[in-house]
């Protein structure tokens, strides 16, 4: 026996959003924030452990942390050991990976706080790597 098709939506109606997981920021919190960013579907931002004056996030896909975001006066930048490319208002470090380079970090710096905003990826390989470098690269303080 197959299962029903799905009631198709109307040009005007819009799907209902899928609840966050708990914890995770719903899209007026992330508008709120100190910077803007482009999470795919599935994908969600959770606030994590903060310091004073500073705030740390992460950005996980089925559980799995894909890339965390500092905001605050002072960040531990850098991370990873690689080239340094300043580009685009930032500071990125790029490293080789096979026949291509990744950018597995950035660094903003702003005169008004937070005045760092450092975004690194976690995400070890393949497929979430890239999603995670995707992420990384939309974020843009505001």
């Amino acid at each position: 026996m197959t299962a029903p098709a799905a009631a198709p939506v109307a040009a005007s109606q819009t799907p209902p959003a899928a609840a966050p997981a708990a914890g995770a920021l719903n899209a007026a919190a992330i508008a709120g924030l100190p910077f803007r960013i482009e999470l795919p579907s599935g994908v969600q931002l959770f606030e994590g452990r903060a310091a004073p004056n500073a705030k740390v996030w992460s950005v996980r896909k089925a559980g799995k942390t894909l890339a965390r975001i500092y905001a605050g006066p002072s960040s531990q930048f850098p991370i990873y050991d690689g080239e340094q490319v300043t580009a685009a208002g930032r500071v990125s470090v790029v490293v080789p990976e096979g026949t291509r380079r990744v950018a597995m970090e950035h660094l903003f710096q702003r005169p008004v706080a937070p005045t760092e905003i450092h975004v690194w990826v976690m995400s070890p390989d393949g497929a979430d790597r890239d999603a995670a470098e995707r992420i990384a690269q939309s974020v843009d303080p505001k």
